[in-house]
């Protein structure tokens, strides 16, 4: 039986992550980790992974995180509709893709 893992965070939802403590802004998720295999340490790769941008003084970053490592922050607002127009390519059903990828 295949193993289905709902992510808990949504593209444009504002995230924390746990150890490193940066806010960011979910831009992609992988069901489980797409990385090499040596690279995950202790954290299971058998979860969700994001793909989260990270804004700071010199501009930004994207962090690779994975979903037990993040919590929700909502006392940030989530972004706006014109901001979401500008990072994500949205389809008539309302889903959700990085500017970079199509939907499909």
């Amino acid at each position: 039986m295949t193993q289905v893992n709902i992510a808990r965070f949504g593209l444009g939802q504002i995230v924390r992550h746990r150890d490193h403590a940066f806010h960011g802004l979910v831009m992609d998720v992988d069901a489980s980790y797409a990385g090499p295999a040596e690279e995950t340490g202790a954290v299971a790769s058998d979860q969700p992974f994001y793909r989260i941008l990270v804004a700071d003084a010199e501009g930004g970053l994207i962090a690779y995180a994975a979903e037990d490592a993040l919590v929700a922050t909502p006392e940030i607002e989530p972004l706006s509709l014109d901001d979401e127009r500008q990072w994500f390519t949205i389809d008539a059903h309302g889903r959700h893709a990085p500017r970079s990828q199509t939907l499909q």
